[in-house]
C-alpha cells in the first residue's frame, strides 16, 4: 500500500502559517502531487466543534490540563477521520498546527505536567507523528501586529489576547523543540516577505520529498 507524507506547520500568532500552507499546496499540486489541507484545533466535524469551545475561551477557566484533554479528543477524531485515511491514499497532508502546539501552549507555557502530556500524546498520536515540521519563527511583536491587521475589527481569540511575555515564552518553546528534534523540525525565518518565506518552505519540503523519492527535482515556487 502506497503511503503519503505528513507535514505540519507550527509557530506563534501572525507567523503566516495559513498563507504559506496554501502556497505550498498550490506548488505541490502543480507537480501532480495529491495534497490535503487541514488544521488544528479542528479539521474534522467533531474537532471543529471543540475548536469553537477552545478558541472562544469557554474552557479557559478549567486550566491548561482540561484544554490539553480537549485538544487530545479533537486530535484523535481528526487523525481517525482525515489524516490517517489521507496518508493511506498516498496524499501529502499539510496541517496547520499539531501536537507541538499542545506541547508549547499547554505544556511549556501552561505549566502542565510533562509526563502526563507525553502520555496523552503517545496514546492519541501513536503512529501519526509528523515526518517534517516547519516552524515559522517571528518576533512576537511583529507577529501580533500582523495578526491584528488580519483580524481587523474582530475580537482576538483565546490565544491571541495573551500578554507579550506569554507570546515570547511560546516562541522560545517552539525553538526549544526545534533544537531537540533537528531531523524533524526545520526553522523558517518568517520575518521576511511572503515570497522569501515561500522559497524557504519550498527548499525544506523539496529536500524532504526528494529524500523519500516522492519527487525527482526540486520544487520552485
Amino acid at each position: 500500500m502506497k503511503l503519503g507524507s505528513f507535514i505540519t506547520f507550527e509557530g506563534g500568532e501572525g507567523a503566516g502559517k495559513s498563507t504559506q500552507i496554501a502556497r505550498l499546496a498550490k506548488l505541490l499540486r502543480s507537480h501532480g502531487l495529491a495534497v490535503m489541507l487541514t488544521r488544528e484545533p479542528g479539521g474534522s466535524a467533531g474537532a471543529e466543534a471543540v475548536r469553537h469551545v477552545v478558541l472562544s475561551g469557554a474552557a479557559e477557566s478549567f486550566g491548561a490540563q482540561m484544554e490539553a484533554m480537549l485538544f487530545a479528543a479533537a486530535r484523535a477524531d481528526h487523525i481517525d477521520q482525515r489524516i490517517r485515511p489521507a496518508i493511506k491514499r498516498g496524499e501529502i497532508v499539510l496541517c496547520d498546527r499539531f501536537a507541538d502546539s499542545t506541547r508549547v501552549y499547554q505544556g511549556k507555557v501552561g505549566g502542565m505536567d510533562q509526563d502526563f502530556l507525553k502520555t496523552l500524546e503517545r496514546v492519541v498520536v501513536a503512529d501519526m507523528q509528523p515526518e517534517l515540521t516547519l516552524i515559522l519563527d517571528i518576533a512576537p511583536e511583529e507577529g501580533l501586529r500582523r495578526a491584528g491587521l488580519r483580524r481587523g475589527n474582530e475580537t482576538p481569540d483565546r490565544f491571541e489576547k495573551e500578554t507579550l511575555s506569554v507570546h515570547r515564552k511560546r516562541r522560545k518553546g517552539f525553538l526549544e523543540i526545534a533544537k531537540a528534534e533537528p531531523e524533524r523540525c526545520k526553522v523558517i525565518d518568517a520575518s521576511l516577505d511572503e515570497d522569501a518565506v515561500a522559497e524557504q518552505v519550498a527548499k525544506r519540503v523539496s529536500d524532504f520529498l526528494m529524500a523519500k523519492n516522492a519527487i525527482s527535482e526540486p520544487l520552485v515556487p
